[in-house]
């Protein structure tokens, strides 16, 4: 089933009751017809609205947010002998050093290779850090 498809199936209650209520207001609150019907029509078009706003919420193949950070590059906050903890994206995270690596020393950077439960799995960023130990050869 399509994103768009279930965000829609899952609107319908909600169009459902504030059809009901809007009809009893307009039957024994005596609110116009006219009235009950622009709030309906801006009912749904909120919905419309919200949609791309909420889209990733209803994606059935979502990654969690810590699936996301693979790839990404980070610093290590600490020594991974083989743990320790890493900083990425501004974010302070529990990793390990991926199995066969040497220990990556304090301020050394890392990519994240993968990620399990809440641990991140690094590697330390040769590519970064010969360019970092290339700029504090010059200065």
């Amino acid at each position: 089933m399509t994103t768009w498809r279930k965000y829609v199936l899952l609107q319908i209650p909600g169009g459902i009751v504030t059809a009901a209520l809007l009809a009893g207001l307009h039957r024994w609150m005596e609110l116009p017809l006219w009235a009950a019907v622009s709030l309906f029509l801006c009912y749904v078009a909120k919905d419309f609205f919200l949609y791309p706003f909420l889209r990733r919420a209803y994606e059935t193949n979502s990654t969690t947010v810590i699936e996301q950070l693979v790839g990404v590059r980070g610093k290590a906050t600490e020594s991974l002998d083989p743990q320790g903890y890493v900083e990425v994206r501004g974010e302070l995270w529990q990793a390990n050093a991926a199995p066969g690596n040497q220990p990556i020393p304090p301020g050394a950077r890392i990519r994240v290779q993968a990620a399990r439960d809440m641990t991140l799995i690094v590697t330390r960023d040769e590519q970064n850090s010969d360019k970092d130990n290339s700029k504090d050869k010059h200065d």
